[in-house]
């Protein structure tokens, strides 16, 4: 410690100075804490409630958002009435006083008959396809993509909304093949109109590939393949080349063929089979 003089009168006093402490010089620097906040924060997405319901596999959206407006649904014990309610991903969300939790993941696939709405409900009372998986036990699944009432064949549900629509979205183009039975007999122009497309309404309808699998004395089969698919896709573009639609039946959708699946009935998928179509 050093230290330096200082007169007081003629008396001389010593008064000591403190020494620079040094530090070693590997010894890192270490700023300053400050209080760290212990609010819960997600680095998540966030969705609104109705659709974290449907992700979950616990309803549809429709239905979430339905459930949700009569006030059956509660986040972290208070009621909220709006379904595009955010959530984060850590909420406790309740339904009808139980809490929910992610169901498993279910995939099925179904031979639709003629005649069977694919929808949750028909105001006009019709037969859905609910009505084929009810009493099995099975969680809430949501069609993947459309057959109208007329059409036939396979039909695939699940709970997982992300593999569904990685399956509908038309930018994966999972192919989707139909055998179609026509008034009349197509030929090489028509299969070549087919593939070329035509606009009605301003919308662009083409199939991917289409060929003659038999023909009958007033009535031809075809097999047709749409990669997109349009409301009444198949039926509005033969309907412009002057062909009436009979019967239309889904036979595949990407790898996945209808089979001996009998009408009515349905089947759960492999773990392959759920892989071939996964798209996200």
């Amino acid at each position: 410690m050093a230290a330096r003089s200082q007169r007081s009168g003629e008396a001389e006093t010593y008064i000591a100075e403190p020494e620079c402490v040094r530090y070693p010089a590997e010894m890192p620097f270490r700023p300053p804490r400050f209080p760290v906040s212990r609010t819960r924060r997600s680095t998540g997405p966030v969705h609104g409630l109705a659709r974290v319901l449907s992700k979950r596999g616990i309803c549809s959206r429709s239905q979430g958002e339905k459930f949700v407006r009569e006030g059956r649904v509660r986040v972290d014990g208070r009621l909220v009435r709006d379904p595009e309610f955010p959530i984060a991903g850590h909420e406790r969300i309740e339904l009808d006083d139980a809490t929910t939790e992610a169901a498993s993941l279910v995939y099925i696939a179904l031979n639709k008959p003629r005649g069977i709405v694919v929808s949750a409900s028909d105001e006009r009372g019709r037969d859905t396809v609910y009505s084929l998986i009810e009493g099995a036990g099975l969680p809430w699944l949501g069609p993947v993509g459309r057959l109208d009432k007329a059409s036939e064949g396979l039909l695939l549900m699940s709970n997982d909304t992300v593999w569904a629509a990685g399956i509908t979205d038309p930018v994966t183009h999972v192919p989707k093949t139909y055998h179609v039975q026509v008034v009349g007999h197509p030929d090489e122009a028509t299969l070549a109109a087919m593939l070329e497309g035509v606009t009605e309404e301003g919308v662009l309808l083409r199939a991917q590939a289409a060929t003659v699998l038999r023909r009958g004395e007033r009535t031809a089969w075809l097999e047709v393949t749409l990669d997109e698919g349009r409301n009444r896709h198949i039926r509005r573009l033969l309907a412009a080349l002057g062909f009436e639609v009979q019967r239309l039946v889904r036979v595949s959708i990407g790898e996945l063929t209808l089979g001996e699946l009998a009408k009515g009935q349905w089947r759960h998928l492999s773990d392959d089979e759920v892989a071939q179509l996964r798209r996200r």
